[in-house]
């Protein structure tokens, strides 16, 4: 039955397509549409992920000489109460060891970065009276850190020569850093390895003695002689003439023929009592390159599988906002042209890392994707409508994706995995209004196929226009709350629900527009023209006796409400049963699965006081093992230093990771279309044979992954608090036992250093009083003799980076105390500055090093962390077994353990606690925002449903089906073996939108219906066979969309959670909502005469 339209009485929808039907500014509109996609996908910048505005500094605090603890109070806590008081800090964290306390300030999510930096420098130069200038507290070093800090290229020199060591190769890499540096697009390019060009000053302890010279006379004439000054101007002659005085040392030799003092009434030359070497500095680091069995033949240079070769990295970071592929190209096309002219023949280089190759890779592969996605919609709408139908269809769809790429890039999205993700996983929901519109014009031409289509387009457009203009409106509502979620998680996600919204009002807007203008000149010929035409007749007839026979028994007879009943019974028990799945395991919870990357580190945690030699060769040995795995392509081993950074490691603040006992390995695989096995397979299969060689050394080693979403400090982190520092590591220690005594825990580990001996020189001051000599004396030159000093820099006019002059020991001596205590210290003049042996002043004292003490937003703080491993593969499971174990720990003062889930303890002094964080705190915030935003889409889109049906009951019909999809969800995920994520959350969140769509259309013809006349239950039966069709049609379709990222790694629950969802949901909606609508509807119609 048809409804009768007049021109006044046809709704926005309808006179929206009679305007734009036959007006020459319609196609402009839609050619305007995709030049904009076109401009966009052209200059719009790709990226592998989204790029995530994390500001964060790092404030390095010197304090020369003094102890952990001096350092924690009389620095660190007065410095965290000044640096809670920014604005927008989220959280402040210190580390106070002897000598040094390093801050971290951290921002909430989404500050301006530049506003962020200014008010933490205006703040700390405004209090830098915090501490009194008498406790020689150094100036405060700010070190920004961003997204922007991360590498997106990283090239590996080495060199099988044995003349090339990894002095020569920094020498290399660093005279190559400024060509790289032009590349346009470029910010930072630094060199990591190699020791650096020095001027070492080797005292000879038995000369100097002989000379009557000590170690701080060599650095007074060292600092004394490298100085010049402009001294002013001469006029003579008419000429002005500029006077220097002095000048500058500028080589070794000038070094060497420096007068340090006078013996015997002779010069004694600084050569007299030194050695002076020009070259290589003692290494503070190292860095090998090695092949893995997976690089084949094709090994560059000659290298052999197995063998490590000297090697420096050279990292290259972009400027915001642009073009990770231009830049990371450019580079490498760089590095090829410098081939034997910068870099010399010998000297080879591996790209180690190129993040804009793998954004190109996943940009084109989401794109092929998209475009895929879109033709097999066309194709259902073909074989369901017909090709004229199809090809509207297709042109909607395709203007709709142009345009909303336009305004991805507007907004400020790049193209990275996310934003693309969201485009396809619209696919399914940006058809939906072209599908509606056309399939209702479709549907009319049969009704009236004698009418023009001029006039019967806009009608049939009114018809649907309502509820297709509130129906998009739902799906908004359910999605844009997302974009909210705060933290980490937040700006990863958004561009799902932002670009998934701005398409569903573009898709709109071009269903009312382009939709009815394609279709008056499309389907002119009729609708007996079109391919599905002959048999639409005959399906609706089988559609209508399918839900007459099927719905029937719910609406009419005796026995009617007993089967309301038991339909409800039946529901609500699959409901609980699917909700269950997560209760048995057999859908495990994570917050995301890992992805299929072509890289994985191993840290390397060596104990306190371990040389830089020995955390090498533990490096090298797990490094020779893990090369003989398939898929490893190669890898770079650092000792003392760590690798290039990723966006985990930048959380993780692994740049800080400088000294002697610590090490990582940089683990590159094989392409991953030319292995079988995922990156988390390998990373798995590995772990426990990496562990245990550090283990045989004493160490812990972990293998670390890229996480897929936002980074934490690591999967489980147990926060220890309590009254007292010493008893927090007690418990710490405790609460590790039991972590490694968790099943599927795997990487444990702790901040409580191990115990490190040191040997205190302690003064005599009562002898060096006497003596004449100052106990600053004698601490400045022990650490002349022993660490060295960096007194003065040379000029030779060349060099990019200083080269210091440094008074020290040699190397073979500063192993030896009895060699450091035949340093002499003079004397002052009251006592005849004679010299005076340090040995004759101190006591040698063996004692431990300071351990580490950290502080997390004003309290001490010990961290227990952890990984998981196993089947279960969830942080979240390993956390809540591990503290079904805590109850049971033995506390410094008794009582019982605290345990805190969301918030540090209140009073940490009244006992000691634990606070979980780590990926719970993430998944906790994730799924509370998410939870909040599902509440607040389900609100509107009630308001939403009210405002256009005017009942308070009728809506609540409408989203009866929401709770279905999880009869479709858990079951899926249980079926695929696949986890329940923060994307199968996004997936339920859509669906909520997409079901109320789908129940809209039912109601809003069944009152259609029942305005015309026809009987309640007849129109109910009407209206699921009716709009059957347009429903399969848009679910099969977001079906469709959700089916081409099943095979992502992270985004599959999102497409299982769209598949089975839409699936069960839609054909218990055909069921459900015109049985529930008669239920609620048929007692008011019959006995009140109300209107439904």
């Amino acid at each position: 039955m048809s409804i009768e339209h007049s021109p006044s009485a046809m709704g926005v929808s309808g006179r929206i397509a009679g305007y734009f039907l036959n007006n020459s500014l319609t196609p402009l509109i839609g050619l305007l549409a995709l030049l904009l996609g076109l401009f966009a996908v052209l200059v719009t910048p790709r990226e592998e992920e989204p790029q995530i505005n994390v500001t964060m500094a790092n404030v390095f605090i010197p304090f020369p000489g003094a102890s952990a603890k001096d350092v924690e109070s009389l620095v660190a806590r007065p410095a965290e109460q000044v640096l809670a008081r920014i604005s927008g800090v989220e959280h402040v964290y210190s580390v106070s060891r002897p000598g040094m306390a390093v801050l971290t300030v951290q921002y909430e999510v989404g500050q301006d970065h530049t506003q962020a930096l200014v008010r933490l420098y205006d703040t700390i130069h405004s209090h830098r009276d915090w501490v009194a200038p008498e406790l020689g507290v150094g100036e405060p070093i700010v070190k920004p850190k961003g997204i922007d800090d991360v590498p997106i290229v990283s090239l590996t020199f080495w060199s099988r020569n044995p003349g090339q060591s990894g002095f020569e190769l920094q020498q290399v890499a660093r005279a190559a850093e400024i060509e790289f540096k032009r590349v346009a697009g470029t910010r930072d390019v630094y060199t990591i390895g190699g020791p650096g060009h020095a001027i070492r000053v080797a005292m000879d302890t038995e000369r100097m003695n002989a000379h009557g010279v000590t170690a701080q006379d060599l650095k007074a004439a060292l600092q004394l002689a490298n100085a010049s000054l402009p001294g002013g101007q001469v006029v003579a002659g008419n000429r002005e003439l500029l006077v220097q005085t002095g000048s500058y040392l500028e080589s070794a030799a000038e070094v060497k023929r420096l007068v340090v003092g006078v013996s015997g009434g002779r010069p004694v030359f600084l050569a007299d009592v030194a050695q002076v070497l020009d070259g290589a500095d003692q290494p503070s680091q190292y860095v090998w390159h090695g092949l893995g069995r997976g690089a084949g033949q094709a090994a560059q240079g000659g290298a052999q599988l197995g063998e490590e070769y000297p090697a420096v990295t050279l990292a290259v970071t972009k400027k915001p906002g642009v073009n990770a592929a231009d830049v990371a190209a450019a580079v490498i096309a760089r590095a090829q042209g410098l081939r034997d002219t910068v870099i010399p023949q010998g000297v080879e280089f591996t790209v180690t890392r190129n993040y804009g190759e793998t954004a190109t890779e996943k940009a084109q592969k989401l794109i092929g994707k998209l475009v895929f996605a879109t033709a097999f919609v066309v194709l259902l709408v073909l074989f369901a409508l017909g090709r004229r139908e199809a090809v509207i269809v297709g042109a909607a769809v395709t203007l709709t994706l142009a345009a909303t790429l336009f305004a991805s890039w507007a907004w400020g999205f790049t193209l990275n995995r996310v934003s693309l993700f969201a485009l396809i996983f619209s696919i399914g929901i940006l058809v939906d209004d072209a599908i509606v519109v056309v399939e209702n014009i479709h549907r009319w031409q049969g009704l009236e196929p004698g009418t023009p289509l001029l006039k019967l387009i806009p009608r049939a457009v009114d018809e649907v226009g309502g509820p297709t203009i509130l129906a998009t409106f739902t799906v908004i509502a359910a999605l844009l709350p997302m974009a909210f979620v705060t933290g980490l998680m937040g700006p990863y996600m958004s561009p799902i629900p932002i670009n998934a919204s701005m398409g569903m009002f573009i898709s709109l807007a071009i269903a009312f527009v382009i939709t009815p203008w394609l279709a008056l000149r499309l389907m002119k010929g009729g609708h007996a023209t079109t391919g599905a035409a002959a048999h639409d007749g005959m399906t609706a007839s089988r559609l209508e006796a399918i839900f007459r026979r099927v719905l029937t028994p719910f609406l009419l007879g005796d026995a009617a409400r007993a089967a309301r009943r038991k339909l409800l019974i039946g529901v609500l028990a699959l409901i609980l049963a699917s909700v269950s799945l997560g209760g048995l395991k057999w859908v495990v919870l994570k917050m995301l699965p890992f992805d299929n990357k072509s890289e994985f580190q191993v840290v390397l945690d060596m104990p306190v006081g371990t040389p830089l030699e020995q955390t090498g060769a533990v490096l090298r040995e797990i490094s020779t093992h893990l090369a003989t795995v398939d898929e490893v392509r190669d890898i770079q081993s650092y000792a003392g230093t760590a690798s290039p950074i990723n966006f985990n490691g930048l959380v993780r603040q692994y740049y800080l990771r400088g000294n002697p006992e610590m090490g990582d390995l940089q683990v590159n695989l094989v392409d991953k279309h030319q292995r079988s096995r995922k990156s988390h397979e390998i990373a798995v299969a590995v772990r426990d044979t990496v562990a245990a060689i550090a283990a045989r050394h004493g160490g812990n080693a972990k293998v670390v992954e890229v996480p897929p979403g936002p980074p934490v400090l690591s999967p489980i982190v147990a926060e220890v608090y309590g009254p007292a520092y010493a008893g927090q590591m007690a418990v710490a220690k405790q609460v590790r036992q039991v972590m490694e005594k968790t099943a599927d825990v795997v990487g444990v580990d702790d901040t409580v250093d191990a115990d490190a001996p040191k040997v205190l020189l302690r003064v005599d001051q009562a002898k060096a009083a006497l003596l004449g000599v100052a106990q600053k004396d004698i601490a400045e030159v022990v650490r002349l003799g022993l660490s060295g000093e960096d007194v003065t820099p040379l000029h030779d006019g060349e060099s990019k980076y200083e080269i210091p002059v440094r008074v020290v020991l040699p190397a073979e001596r500063q192993d030896s105390l009895d060699q450091l205590l035949k340093l002499r210290v003079r004397a002052d003049a009251a006592h005849g500055g004679k010299l005076v042996p340090v040995s004759e002043l101190v006591t040698a004292q063996p004692t431990l090093r300071d351990k580490t003490i950290h502080h997390k937003d004003l309290l001490p703080v010990v961290y227990v962390t952890g990984d998981m491993g196993g089947r279960l593969d969830s942080p979240l499971y390993g956390m809540f077994d591990a503290r079904g174990r805590l109850k049971d720990l033995a506390l410094p003062e008794g009582g019982g353990l605290g345990e805190y889930f969301i918030r540090q303890p209140g009073d940490p002094y009244a006992g000691y606690a634990i606070k979980w964080d780590g990926e719970w705190q993430v998944t906790y915030e994730t799924f509370r925002d998410m939870g909040a935003a599902y509440a607040v889409g389900l609100i509107l889109i009630y308001l939403l449903v009210v405002a256009h049906f005017r009942s308070y009951l009728v809506p609540l019909i409408i989203m009866a089906p929401i709770p279905l999809t999880i009869i479709g969800v858990m079951p899926g995920h249980a079926l695929l073996g696949a986890q329940f994520t923060a994307t199968s959350m996004i997936g339920m969140i859509a669906l909520a939108g997409i079901i109320v769509r789908n129940s809209i259309l039912l109601v809003d013809f069944v009152r259609q219906q029942v305005d015309a006349g026809m009987g309640l239950a007849e129109a109910v039966i009407q209206s699921a066979a009716v709009r059957a069709k347009p429903i399969a049609l848009t679910g099969l379709a977001a079906m469709l969309g959700a089916l081409f990222i099943l095979d992502d790694p992270i985004f599959n629950g999102l497409a299982i959670s769209l598949i089975f969802g839409i699936l069960v949901s839609t054909l218990l909606t055909l069921v459900v909502i015109p049985v529930l609508y008669y239920a609620a509807m048929h007692g008011r119609t019959q006995t009140q005469g109300e209107q439904p």
